[in-house]
């Protein structure tokens, strides 16, 4: 079974950074692309930033130039970093992951999610 676990949420004034970490465990063959999502009360959950296997990467406009994503193959682990954070950004972040088990299954998981609260 695939299983996602993230770290690295929290409190932080405007304009600070945090680190987001989620790292993949099981049996898996391969990871095709592993990305961050957010989402806060009655809306729907949101790209933030996603990457590929190659390394291609995509971002939320709101959060360009700000936010940066970055992918361990070997550790199969995913981090965004963000940087000069807003209020509006408040959210419970999810990581996603997507590939193949042994099996040649697709799998598609996502994490339990961690807040991130931008506030002074």
């Amino acid at each position: 079974q695939v299983q996602l676990v993230e770290s690295g949420g929290g409190l932080v004034q405007p304009g600070g950074s945090l680190r987001l970490s989620c790292a993949v465990s099981g049996s898996i063959f391969r990871i095709n692309a592993m990305g961050w999502y957010r989402q806060t009360p009655g809306k729907q959950r949101e790209l933030v930033g996603r990457i590929t296997l190659g390394g291609s990467t995509i971002y939320a406009d709101s959060v360009k130039g700000r936010f940066t994503i970055s992918g361990d193959n070997a550790k199969n682990t995913v981090t965004l970093q963000m940087n000069s954070l807003k209020p509006e950004d408040t959210a419970v972040y999810y990581c996603n992951a997507q590939g193949l088990i042994p099996s040649l299954r697709n799998f598609d998981t996502w994490g339990q999610g961690t807040q991130v609260t931008v506030s002074s």
